[in-house]
């Protein structure tokens, strides 16, 4: 990393927004790759103590989805950085003792229990200005409310339907007025069972010492910019806005209070903020391990896709609604990271015992000890005895692929 550019933070560089300062440091675009891997838990030793809740502390949010291949993104998530954690103990960590809860970030997302303060600002904007037009009957928003404090947690089915009989849009009364006592901050999703949303009362399930919404919204911003800029490590402020979706002029109105550094990186063309401890962990220049592992798409990583192709040199767009005969990598293909870098992906699927890469790319030779790897940790990770390759990129790779998986 360079010396510093300037102790000057008051004058902000020719062109640069009037929110950035003089930049401190000059960043190659290795260093920045590094800061950016290492902030993401996957540069480094791994603290095994921290287990999962410690993963999900440090990313500040762990994206949920619908889709389960090799497994659903949120068990993805911790797997890549802590390697074969049993999945019980995943959903445990996650959904008991009160250490979490689920709300709107990045898109729907496991947040550590102790931002619950920090998201007021968009509760109240939603009670301000509510998600739906649709019309509930009357009473049926109170009806919900009153069920759960007599029963306690409770599915949408268990409050009285989850869909009207139609299409699957089609929500019920009961599912529409949840939905939405949960986006005001009235009820908390408290666990996910058979991937159904479990809800209860926020005042029995977010400790007293955090349910309120006092922080005004600068405060709130201000604190998820700052925590955005810590899990990333390096970003722009198109960056920060995007890892809990705020809005860029919401990042540059607390952007100077976040305690983050204004840095320049070679090759970016936008301004960044580095997080001042993920500078000092780069300057130390340590020798440290990198994962080999197969990532989500969904994983924090890599889920800004401008950001990823800027960092990465890597395009990767998750192809699962995308019509078939469109699909270049397939379904739900999964990056393969390797030596800090991304180097190649496959589209997973399972088959009884054995685990099949139904697609799989690789730059070349020098990737296929690595992708072997990542196969047979998945593949112990999720009980399969086997693995099958049904198409490759570079059939030439073949067979010292099918070497290296033995």
């Amino acid at each position: 990393m360079t010396t510093p550019v300037s102790a000057n933070r008051s004058t902000p560089p020719a062109g640069a927004p009037a929110d950035h300062a003089r930049p401190e440091f000059t960043l190659s675009t290795d260093e920045a790759r590094r800061i950016a891997l290492r902030a993401q838990g996957l540069l480094g030793a791994r603290d095994q103590r921290s287990g999962v809740r410690g993963v999900l502390r440090s990313l500040g949010a762990v994206q949920l989805d619908t889709i389960s291949v090799l497994a659903r993104s949120h068990e993805l998530v911790p797997y890549a950085r802590l390697g074969a954690v049993g999945r019980d103990t995943v959903d445990s960590a996650y959904w008991t003792e009160t250490h979490s809860f689920e709300y709107w970030s990045h898109a729907a997302c496991i947040l550590p229990i102790e931002e619950w303060p920090h998201f007021a600002f968009r509760r109240r904007a939603y009670r301000d200005r509510p998600h739906w037009n649709q019309d509930l009957p009357a009473g049926a928003y109170e009806q919900v409310i009153a069920q759960l404090r007599a029963e306690g947690p409770l599915t949408a089915s268990q409050l009285g339907g989850a869909k009207n009989g139609g299409e699957w849009w089609d929500w019920s009364a009961a599912k529409i007025a949840v939905e939405r006592a949960l986006m005001y901050g009235e009820v908390v999703c408290t666990e996910r069972r058979g991937w159904k949303r479990v809800y209860d009362l926020a005042e029995r399930a977010v400790p007293e010492y955090l349910l309120h919404d006092e922080l005004p919204d600068a405060e709130c911003l201000r604190r998820l910019v700052a925590q955005a800029g810590v899990a990333m490590g390096v970003a722009t402020r198109a960056d920060l806005a995007d890892y809990h979706r705020l809005k860029n002029e919401q990042v540059s109105a607390v952007i100077a209070d976040t305690g983050l550094t204004p840095v320049e990186v070679v090759g970016w063309d936008k301004p960044a903020w580095a997080d001042p401890a993920a500078l000092a962990a780069e300057s130390a220049g340590r020798r440290e391990r990198h994962r080999t592992t197969l990532l989500s798409p969904f994983d924090s990583l890599i889920w800004d896709r401008p950001r990823t192709q800027r960092i990465f040199d890597f395009t990767h767009r998750l192809e699962a609604y995308v019509p078939k005969p469109k699909r270049i990598h397939g379904y739900f293909a999964m990056p393969l990271l390797a030596g800090g870098k991304l180097v190649g992906r496959v589209d997973p699927a399972r088959e009884g015992k054995t685990l099949v890469a139904r697609q799989l790319s690789l730059r070349g030779p020098k990737d296929v000890p690595a992708m072997a790897r990542a196969l047979r940790e998945a593949a112990g990770w999720v009980g399969c005895e086997e693995i099958r390759v049904e198409r490759l990129n570079h059939p030439e790779l073949a067979a010292p692929l099918t070497t290296a998986l033995a």
